[in-house]
């Protein structure tokens, strides 16, 4: 939402204030309380725009019956007020505050509700479940491609202090690091700008919270999301503490053809192995192929037949010997 708009829906808010202030006691409870159940309508839309909040249904719910209780009190204990000189700000000052208190009360006890059973499901399941974006899986920049195929769905949530910190790897005076800090800012500006996605950012932080990872966690808690990254680290950390993670490694990986033992293939050797004798090559997908007596053979294309394969956490790899001598 624009900024205009939610100036304009803060201005509504403080005019329904003033408005109904002008209301008689005498002219009946509905012309005290529908003002009032109007007001905190637009003060919920206003509250959560500015957070950037995306909550459960029965969190706005909470969040909606908070603003109008504390709106009705906050009327009735300013009312006096009326009559005295600039008693009218005053008034609107405290109808502001009991809708605040009352809004923020409403959301927690909503968040209590939501963990029932009857209302866990009412979110539209877990595929529409809200997508924190990582620093890492931003700069990485598969990401947009990923989501333009159809693989993530819901909402993608970029928080603001993952902007910060793209912001400040994109002003190093590492000419890396700069260029990787840049290149994240230019994925989230196509991820704003692809209509198949849909991409908010979220003004949540933790100030007690030092470190970038632990606040993605806490905020991912807080919204009951999930976390969008290749960071290994993060991903063991935020299972363990029962956030779910959508690693995009993990996704490449499954998406790898499948190369079995016996097999042959035809590879460059683009560089030598770590072990004496050996090349090293690499398949289109990224996938290394270490090549026994492959050293001597550097930028020369070959068939191999794969040996072995081996999977690690960083990805698979092959391990391959030259046609010739394999069969």
């Amino acid at each position: 939402m624009k900024w205009f708009l939610r100036i304009l829906i803060a201005l509504v808010v403080f005019y329904g204030s003033f408005n109904y202030a002008a209301l008689q006691m005498d002219g009946g409870i509905w012309l005290f309380v529908l003002p009032a159940i109007a007001e905190a309508c637009l003060f919920v839309i206003f509250i959560s725009e500015i957070k950037g909040l995306r909550l459960h249904p029965m969190a706005y719910v909470g969040g909606f019956l908070g603003a109008i209780l504390g709106l009705i009190i906050g009327s009735l204990l300013g009312h006096v007020l009326l009559r005295l000189e600039g008693g009218i700000f005053l008034f609107i000052l405290i109808n502001s505050i009991f809708a605040y208190l009352g809004y923020t009360i409403g959301i927690a006890w909503g968040k209590e509700l939501q963990s029932l059973p009857v209302f866990r499901h009412t979110s539209g399941g877990d595929s529409m479940r809200q997508k924190l974006l990582d620093t890492s899986v931003i700069i990485d920049g598969r990401i947009p491609d990923i989501c333009e195929a159809g693989f993530i769905d819901g909402i993608l949530i970029a928080p603001q202090f993952i902007l910060n910190e793209l912001q400040h790897i994109a002003d190093s005076s590492d000419p890396l690091k700069r260029a990787r800090g840049r290149r994240g800012l230019d994925i989230l500006n196509k991820l704003q700008k692809s209509p198949n996605v849909k991409m908010e950012i979220s003004d949540k932080d933790f100030p007690k919270i030092k470190e970038v990872d632990s606040k993605l966690i806490a905020l991912a808690k807080e919204l009951e999301a999930d976390v969008l990254t290749n960071d290994f680290n993060l991903n063991k950390v935020a299972q363990i503490q029962g956030v779910t993670v959508l690693n995009i490694n993990q996704l490449a990986n499954a998406v790898k053809p499948i190369v079995l033992p016996g097999e042959s293939m035809s590879v460059t050797i683009a560089k030598q192995g770590k072990e004496k004798g050996q090349g090293v090559a690499y398949l289109e997908d990224g996938t290394m192929v270490v090549v026994e007596q492959g050293e001597v053979l550097l930028n020369k294309t070959l068939e191999v037949v794969v040996t072995s394969i081996l999977q690690t956490p960083a990805g698979r790899m092959i391990f391959a010997a030259l046609k010739n001598n394999g069969s």
